[in-house]
């Protein structure tokens, strides 16, 4: 999947900031319990109710933010080149497909969430954090961090494939978070945060799904201004790009290789086949009510997918 060439890349649609001190990872259990929640933390979720547990939010600062999109960032052929510039338009990507769907499906006006990305370590309203989480939203400030270092180390640790989709699943996922902030669901994360069946997968599961959704309309939402989408036409390979990276951090996937072993009653995130299968809903349908995984009986086999 690339992006038109000619789109302009919005200066004002990102911050960025370089290394900074945040918080230390701190658990009890020794490194395998860090290990653990690291891997629990990739691709994910709130981390409200997790990042004030396990970094030292101490007030220390992270990295100091800078206003605006990285210079190098101009059009969309520098987004088919640069990871950073591929996050920063496929936000905007984000922003042109919910400002149409989610009046339509939900009679909710979408709210553009902040966008940051950093190296090393941050300061969130959710707490100090560092790279080693991963990718994450913080509903406290409505705010998607990315250290792009992530993308190469989904490839290289998690066995994902590296091409444009699944960096952009990423990005997708985050903002599926944004969309159940809006819609008032992230709460059901904290409230039941583990389990096989539990309100974070569900949560999780869902933000899959409104990733599919987004790549649903992708390739057919024109950027703002004109009438030239911001992607070209997916293809089969895309899909499987972006079906590998939703595998490659299923949580018996991490647990098989972190512990050898799976055990469901520690699920945050679902597995690898019902992350794929809950993309492709969103994907095959692009429908909202399609990605009700709340209420859905059977977190293996979709309503949409039977």
């Amino acid at each position: 999947m690339t992006f038109n060439e000619g789109l302009q890349i919005d200066p004002n649609r990102a911050s960025s900031g370089g290394p900074g001190r945040g918080g230390k990872i701190a658990l009890g259990g020794g490194a395998g319990g860090i290990i653990l929640v690291v891997l629990a933390l990739l691709l994910g979720g709130d981390p409200g109710s997790i990042l004030g547990q396990f970094t030292g939010a101490d007030g220390s600062g992270g990295s100091s933010a800078t206003e605006g999109t990285p210079e190098h960032c101009k059009t969309g052929a520098d987004a088919n080149r640069y990871v950073d510039c591929r996050v920063v338009l496929t936000a905007e990507s984000l922003d042109a497909v919910w400002t149409e769907q989610l009046p339509a499906q939900a009679r909710v006006q979408y709210e553009e969430p902040k966008l940051r990305l950093f190296s090393g370590a941050v300061s969130t309203g959710c707490g100090n954090a560092t790279s080693e989480v991963g990718p994450f939203y913080c509903p406290a400030d409505n705010t998607a961090y990315f250290d792009t270092s992530f993308f190469q180390e989904l490839v290289d640790r998690f066995g994902s494939s590296g091409g444009p989709l699944a960096q952009e699943y990423v990005v997708a996922h985050e903002v599926g978070h944004h969309i159940q902030t809006q819609l008032g669901d992230i709460s059901r994360a904290q409230n039941d945060p583990q389990g096989a069946e539990s309100g974070a997968v569900r949560t999780e599961l869902q933000a899959d799904c409104y990733a599919g959704l987004w790549a649903h309309y992708a390739d057919k939402t024109p950027a703002p201004g004109g009438d030239t989408p911001f992607l070209k036409p997916l293809t089969e390979t895309d899909i499987k790009d972006a079906l590998s990276a939703a595998a490659a951090v299923g949580d018996d996937r991490i647990q098989r290789a972190s512990q050898g072993r799976v055990n469901p009653e520690a699920w945050t995130h679902g597995s690898s086949d019902q992350r794929q299968k809950w993309f492709l809903t969103g994907y095959r349908t692009g429908q909202l009510a399609a990605c009700d995984t709340y209420s859905a009986r059977n977190l293996d086999n979709p309503p949409a997918l039977r």
